[in-house]
């Protein structure tokens, strides 16, 4: 029996594609193993599997599908295809955090849609506030837990969305730039951002040091001794003043480490 299956070519691009060689790995598991998942269906669209169907017609592998009967809305599928791939290892931190703002828009305009419907329903002055029920608010804590980062990456995440320019963008998912520095080369004016990317990993890194440093503030300067200061008074002004720059020196190695093991652990999870 034939199984009508049609392909919709946004939800395709809805998730990331995979590698290159992510892609010739599954084709070499589905030459060798044959198609172990079952294809998921919403009626006759295919929701997930997209990858596995393509190699199975080409290569003439049978496969099995099953249809998902809870999906009643678009929504309803962007949502499950979000929390399928949230849970997958494979995925980067920078593909879950998008995955998760995605689900965050979805959820608010969802509880937006409840409350107007609601508030046209009531009698003026009711109280029209959804109750919570079942999950908890999606609050950006929640929304960094679900993509298993902090809150401050998920805030250079979506300062990434907003500001990169695409090859920026292509820059982080490809794992060239981390997202810490690539946050900070997305505050420079579009074009300065692709001539980075286009000079490589060294000149990106470069761009993402000087962008950091140009948000130092500048070193303190204490007004001078009056011109009859006495000489214990012009000392006293002295040290003051060698006291306030140690104290910002220090301020300024200390936001150099934690750049620095940001950096350290991007690299160590980009090498896990």
């Amino acid at each position: 029996m034939t199984i009508a299956i049609t392909i919709n070519e946004d939800l395709r691009a809805y998730i990331d594609p995979l590698t290159e060689e992510e892609f010739a790995a599954l084709e070499r598991s589905l030459l060798s193993e044959g198609c172990r998942d079952a294809l998921v269906l919403w009626g006759d669209l295919l929701v997930d599997g997209h990858n596995r169907y393509g190699i199975c017609q080409k290569h003439k592998i049978p496969f099995n599908t099953m249809r998902n009967q809870t999906f009643q809305s678009m929504d309803d599928v962007h949502l499950w295809m979000i929390d399928n791939h949230l849970g997958r290892r494979s995925v980067s931190d920078f593909q879950r955090g998008v995955l998760a703002l995605r689900k965050k828009e979805i959820v608010a305009a969802r509880v937006a849609q409840t409350q107007a419907e609601r508030s046209s329903a009531e009698p003026a002055g009711a109280d029209v506030s959804v109750p919570s029920e079942g999950d908890p608010p999606w609050t950006r804590q929640a929304v960094a837990r679900a993509a298993r980062v902090s809150s401050a990456t998920l805030g250079q995440i979506e300062k990434i969305q907003k500001t990169a320019a695409p090859e920026l963008v292509g820059a982080v998912k490809s794992g060239v730039i981390s997202i810490n520095a690539a946050a900070a080369v997305a505050s420079l004016p579009s074009e300065q951002q692709i001539a980075a990317v286009a000079g490589g990993r060294k000149e990106l890194r470069q761009a993402a040091r000087q962008v950091r440093e140009a948000r130092l503030p500048p070193k303190p300067e204490l007004d001078p001794p009056p011109s009859d200061a006495t000489p214990d008074q012009i000392e006293i002004h002295r040290l003051t003043q060698l006291v306030a720059e140690l104290t910002e020196e220090r301020d300024q190695l200390k936001k150099k480490v934690q750049h620095l093991t940001i950096a350290l652990t991007e690299a160590r999870r980009e090498q896990s």
